[in-house]
This record gives C-alpha cells, structure tokens and sequence, in this order.
C-alpha cells in the first residue's frame, strides 16, 4: 500500500470518497512510512495508536454519509501547536514533557473536519531559526540530496519537519507556522508549498508565541490546491484570539485553476540583491515569463524600504520574544532545575531549559526594551514597519500581487552556517517584509538548480486576497509542471 503514500491530498479525499480504500488503510500506510524513515527526524512524537482509532471513527462517519470535508486524511502537526494529552514541546528542553489540557484551534478545526494526527513534527526550538538545527531533537534532514552528493541537507526551519515530512511522503499535509519565513522558505528547500495567510486568517490561540505580532499559521502541502483545502480548514474567526479576524473563509480551493488573465504582477526592483546567485534570478526570469504567457501584464515596482526589513524584524521578533518567553521560568510546568533561592532557580532552569539560539534573542530582545535603548532600537523599527506596511500599500495601488524568488538559495548542508548568525538570518530576505506588513505569501516550486535541488517563487498578495495568491499560484504550478521528487535514501 505504499503507493496510498504518493497520493496529493485531493486524490486521497477522492479515493476515500469513492471507497477505493478506507481510511485506515491509507493511515496504516503512513504510519508505516513514519516508522521507515525515522532518519529524516522529521517526527519528534509519532501517535500511531491514536492515527488509527481516528482513522477508524472516520471509515465509521463516512459508511454513515456523514464524512466531513478532510474526513480520513493523515496530516502531520508541528510541535508548536497544543495538542490535548499529546506531548507538545515546541522543539525545546524548557517545556519537557508538557501535555496541554487543550486543543490549539488551528488543529481542533482539523478535527472538526476529519483529520487523522500522524504526530507532531519537530522544528527550531521555538520556531527561531531557519534550518531546523536549534531543535532541542536534533536537525531534521532535507530527503532531497544533491545529484550524485550524499551530505546532509537542511530542510529549512523552523518548520522543517512539516516540510520535510510533506516531501518525504510521511503525511498528506502538515501544519505550520510563519513569523518571518518559516513557511515558504521550508517549502522552497523541500519542493512543496507553502502558505502564510493574512495576519489574523488563522487563529493563534494554543500556538506556543513567539512573536505575536508576526506568527501566523498556514499548511505546508504538496500541490497548491492541497495548500488551499487545508487552509479552507485551518482558517476561520475565534474569539479567543483578539487578533483574529472576524470575516469569512471562502472555499480558497475554488481560486486554483481560474483565469489569471488580465491580472497585474509586480516585481520589486528593490529584491535583485547583490550576490544573489544566477540560478534564483534566472527562475525569476522564467516565473516572469510564464505568468506573462498566462495572460498577467508585468509591472516593475518599488518597495523603497526593503533593505530595513531584516534589521527591523530582529528588533520587532526578538523583543516579542523576550515578553512572551519570560513565562518559562521552571515554576507552573516544564523543566525546574531547582537553586538555593528563587532566582536561582529561575536562571538555572532557563540555563538548561533554551538552547543557545533561543538565548540568544531573548538577550537581543532584552536589550532593545530596555531603558535608554527602547526609543533608539524598538520604537524605530516599529516605525520602519509602517513604511514598509506603506510600501505595499503604494503597490497594490497598481498591481493585484508580487513575483519573488522565496529563498536566497537552494538548501545548504547542515552545520554550513550554524556558526554564523548572520548568515542564517539573511535566508529570510525575500519572507520577512510579508510577516511584517500582515500580507499573504505563498512559495510554489518552480525548478531545480544545477545540482538538482527545488528552487520556489513566492507571490505576495493583498490582505485578505488569499484568492488572487491562490489562482496564480495554480498558473505557476501548471506552468512549471514540476514533478520532481527526492531519491530514496533513508
């Protein structure tokens, strides 16, 4: 039954409609691909027992007519999101064998709608990095491999398990999260796609924060009609969440495949940065072509302050983080690692409990709230988000989306840049403006570079224009055709 495994999510829902396999079929099959690829370390907690039992209740709904819209689909969560009694840990130490009493509403309007839990995938510790090797479990390895190379790749981060499981075949479909790229990037380094809606689409109540202003969650699929079924699902008002938007969610599967004609695609000018290697630029090329033979007029726009937006987003994120993570201090639940007094144990339950990355922007974030620092750094880069906010305002004045490449490059080995921070966090060139202006972004595959890796395009769009971003990404996917998948190693 491996071959239930290679089914896009849309083929599955129509095989389990048509009774062409049971649910529990097609989860055994999954369950059976997790276990096999345990080399990936894409899974940080498999819940093979409890994917079966959903499965089964499924085959019983749909034998009763009574099959909900992702009824009998095996998805994968990331470990950002609570799961109720299932360990849920954000890839850190700090949280240990924290089991929520509660259900994220992101994954309990999955399962609303029939998902299957395969389990949780594993990610940057607290969704801060962008290669998955500050998780608290150790890297997950990208399955793809360069031609005729055997090194280990990242699959990017922090959702890096939810796209490499996505690519390796060991779910349907995964949540994930997005705070400054943490969608696209991973789909591009993996050949899926990926993406973050509008600010406020998705609600953030039982996702653990890292920057609340910023975080939003999205799926991580392997067509963009997959992307646009689990959004369907995913998104929708909640009152527990004051940032969630109170409007509808239309059937974003019914945007894949319309007419893109007529549309207006920008391309900033301000992303062709130097040393930006030839093969990124030459797939920009080509995406411009193609969404001009689709029928789109292609206008060359500016977003003056792009070159801010990296210095901005580690004022902004940092400092969010440093106010939400002071909630981890060894006391309610998680790690304590007890000392002679009160503080004590504070720092050294802290000391164990985060990694060196998360540490790392604690202390960043710390220091741009401070006294005497908080005008000079916070309250700045808060004013250079609203110009790049403005920025896109102008565009849209005259365009209905943006063409971007996603990522600065192809996936790199793991360990390349863990040693240099900046380099790291220069991967998220191209992502962050979107995160800090609230927009829609989505990163479809569009080819390989020279040494077969996926390379994506992303496309921006309005707020709320989840739509648009929808049936140009449909245009791009048909017009790149790209069918490539990882040789299996593992």
């Amino acid at each position: 039954m491996s071959q239930l495994t290679s089914l896009t999510l849309k083929a599955a829902l129509d095989g389990l409609e048509a009774k062409t396999f049971s649910s529990a079929e097609l989860t055994q099959a999954h369950v059976d691909a997790v276990e096999a690829a345990r080399a990936l370390n894409a899974y940080v907690l498999e819940t093979p027992e409890q994917a079966l039992a959903m499965a089964k209740a499924s085959d019983a709904r749909r034998a009763r007519g009574e099959a909900g819209r992702l009824d009998g689909a095996p998805l994968g969560i990331k470990d950002l999101f609570c799961t109720e009694g299932v360990r849920s840990t954000a890839g850190s130490k700090i949280l240990g064998d924290f089991k929520p009493t509660y259900e994220s509403t992101v994954t309990a309007n999955l399962w609303r709608d029939g998902a299957v839990m395969l389990g949780k995938l594993n990610m940057d510790e607290f969704a801060m990095g962008s290669s998955n090797e500050t998780s608290a479990f150790g890297p997950v390895v990208n399955p793809w491999r360069t031609n005729g190379g055997n090194a280990q790749l990242t699959p990017g981060g922090s959702s890096g398990g939810s796209a490499a499981a996505v690519a390796a075949e060991l779910c349907l479909g995964a949540t994930a999260t997005d705070t400054g790229g943490s969608i696209r990037q991973p789909a591009a380094f993996t050949g899926t796609v990926g993406i973050k809606p509008t600010y406020g689409r998705c609600s953030r109540w039982g996702i653990v924060a890292f920057a609340s202003s910023l975080d939003q969650a999205g799926p991580i699929a392997r067509t963009v009609e997959d992307a646009a079924i689990l959004l369907t699902s995913m998104a929708g008002h909640d009152p527990k969440d004051s940032t969630s938007l109170p409007v509808e969610t239309p059937d974003f599967a019914a945007f894949v495949g319309k007419s893109v004609k007529g549309l207006r695609v920008g391309v900033p000018r301000e992303y062709r940065v130097d040393g930006m290697p030839a093969e990124i630029d030459a797939i920009w090329e080509q995406g411009i072509a193609w969404l001009k033979e689709a029928g789109c007029e292609i206008v060359e726009v500016s977003l003056p302050h792009t070159k801010y937006a990296l210095p901005a987003y580690y004022i902004v994120a940092p400092a969010e983080a440093s106010s939400n993570l002071a909630r981890y201090d060894g006391m309610r639940y998680g790690l304590r690692v007890d000392g002679a007094n009160l503080t004590e144990t504070y720092e050294n339950s802290r000391a164990a409990g985060f990694g060196a990355e998360v540490k790392r922007r604690i202390l960043i974030g710390t220091y741009v709230l401070s006294a005497g620092y908080y005008d000079a750094y916070y309250l700045k880069a808060l004013k250079v988000r609203r110009r790049i906010a403005d920025d896109f305002d102008q565009a849209f004045q005259k365009v209905d989306a943006l063409l971007t490449p996603t990522a600065p490059s192809a996936a790199f080995s793991l360990g390349e840049k863990s040693d240099d921070p900046l380099a790291m966090y220069l991967n998220d060139i191209f992502t962050v403006t979107v995160n800090l202006a609230g927009l829609p972004g989505i990163s479809v595959p569009a080819g390989t570079d020279a040494s077969g890796l996926p390379l994506g395009l992303q496309l921006i769009g309005r707020a709320l224009d989840e739509g648009t971003v929808f049936s140009l990404a449909g245009a791009l996917e048909k017009a790149a055709d790209f069918r490539a998948k990882p040789a299996k190693w593992w």
